[in-house]
């Protein structure tokens, strides 16, 4: 049987072939393949994308499969010499996955779209695995030689426990290596020039329309606070992914053909390898039935990005002009604005943190639609596991890439316009200091006489001798309204 599994053949086209098999028969293999037949079926049957399921997946896989071999030795499941090459092929694959990704990736080629469990992707690491265990044993690719993919690489397992698993290791990992990272970086650059600016006051804006005054400090440290915010909620995210591991469910939640210890000894080991606390699932029927927990993730990831595209939104609205728009800002020029336009330039950064978000915001709703019942969650088992998977570990990226290109692109480089502070004092809503004194309709119209005469709050005030010039000078100081204090009715 191994003779006939590795004999080559040269196809219809120019591709050199090994015949390989599984349960279901012979099937043709580019010679220089990794993987086998079970692998290739699948790349016939899902001619969907063209886009391979994400990479963080196919790390994770290969560290999830290292952890369950060294589980199953442990646990005298499997013979040593079986487990070691299986952890073996893992560190080769993942050493060479660390330097060369893209094309390491050629030999997990299933489309995303495929079986709802992610079976396909789960024999397709089975056999690479099996395979590179061959070349580094000196045998044949394909002869199964010293591992078998099913018997050995995914003794204790099934693709029902594993797929879900690997995905949450992927996102788990992504949040803590990349996400939360950028994030704190964000943050650090926010928190900066909310110091930095914290004595300069400019008019605060609600409904677009002016309001009281407002130090840019303030508002620059309502946008780390909303940071700081993100920063938590990433680590909820992760530790959501974390805590409710599949692993160790088999087939349906029974755990059958598994070690009961099995799935605690696979989570330690990846808490030990990962810096992560993995933790089995309380309820295993839930953990395979439902994809829950990656629904919460990807909101929190939702909210994540609504917080980036509000700061985005208004660092491009005070940074509009340079002369007749507000013009408080001056954002960093990047890159020419306009085929038409001379000298045009324009917030291309924060355009592109709104896009983000807006993607982010729509894989949620997949991953909302792939958790649902009827669509994704069906009795023992979500079918919709490689989607979910997706568009997970793209938003995880998407984010994490936009806050670092947000940061250094934008808020690092941002200047404050030299006539941001200059407007306070022609805003009509300086009145509303007054109001305590004069009373709120008085203070109303003054704002109205003063707007049709051209005239500021102060001028008006002052020729119509409403208040003491000391008093007024008081009630009028643009820094002093920028803290709590004072009587009468609130603003709004």
């Amino acid at each position: 049987m191994a003779k006939k599994n590795t004999k080559t053949a040269k196809t219809a086209g120019t591709h050199k072939t090994r015949i390989e098999s599984d349960s279901m028969g012979e099937m043709h293999v580019h010679a220089d393949m990794l993987h086998g037949a079970t692998t290739q079926r699948a790349v016939l049957n899902f001619p969907v994308s063209g886009r391979p399921v994400p990479p963080q997946v196919i790390a994770a896989y290969l560290e999830l499969k290292r952890a369950c071999a060294q589980a199953n030795v442990k646990l005298k499941e499997l013979p040593r010499d079986k487990g070691q090459a299986i952890v073996d092929a893992c560190e080769r694959l993942l050493e060479d996955f660390a330097d060369r990704r893209a094309e390491v990736m050629r030999h997990f080629p299933i489309d995303v779209y495929q079986t709802g469990s992610g079976t396909s992707s789960n024999m397709n690491v089975n056999e690479v695995i099996a395979n590179t265990a061959s070349l580094m044993a000196g045998k044949k690719i394909g002869s199964k030689d010293p591992l078998h993919p099913n018997d050995h690489v995914n003794y204790g397992q099934s693709s029902n426990d594993t797929f879900p698993t690997a995905m949450q290791v992927a996102g788990a990992v992504a949040l803590n290596e990349q996400l939360l990272p950028a994030l704190k970086r964000l943050h650090k650059a926010l928190d900066a020039k909310a110091r930095q600016w914290d004595k300069h006051v400019k008019i605060g804006r609600t409904h677009l329309m002016d309001a009281t005054p407002i130090r840019v400090g303030q508002e620059f440290s309502g946008y780390a606070a909303a940071v700081a915010y993100a920063v938590a909620r990433a680590e909820l995210a992760r530790d959501v992914l974390a805590t409710n591991m599949p692993i160790g469910g088999t087939a349906v939640g029974t755990g059958i053909n598994a070690n009961p210890r099995f799935a605690r000894t696979v989570c330690a080991i990846l808490s030990k390898d990962l810096g992560i606390g993995f933790q089995e699932a309380e309820n295993h029927f839930e953990a395979q039935a439902t994809r829950d927990c990656v629904v919460e993730a990807s909101g929190l990831l939702k909210t994540i990005a609504v917080s980036l595209s509000k700061i985005a939104n208004d660092i491009r609205w005070m940074g509009s002009g340079p002369r007749c728009g507000l013009g408080e800002l001056v954002l960093p020029a990047t890159q020419p604005g306009s085929s038409i336009m001379p000298g045009k330039v324009n917030p291309v950064i924060c355009e592109s943190v709104i896009m983000v978000a807006c993607r982010v915001v729509g894989n949620d709703a997949s991953i909302t639609l792939g958790g649902f019942g009827g669509v994704g969650s069906l009795l023992e088992l979500n079918v919709a596991m490689p989607l979910i998977a997706d568009n997970l570990c793209e938003s995880i990226e998407l984010l994490a890439n936009a806050c670092d290109m947000f940061r250094s692109k934008c808020i690092e480089e941002l200047e404050l316009h030299k006539e941001a502070t200059q407007t306070v004092e022609r805003s009509l809503m300086m009145v509303t200091s007054l109001a305590p004194v004069i009373g709120y309709d008085n203070a109303a119209k003054c704002a109205k006489e003063a707007y049709k005469s051209g005239e500021t709050i102060r001028a008006y005030v002052l020729r119509n001798k409403l208040v003491e010039p000391k008093l007024l000078d008081k009630l009028l100081d643009p820094t002093a309204m920028t803290k709590p204090g004072g009587k009468g009715p609130g603003g709004g």
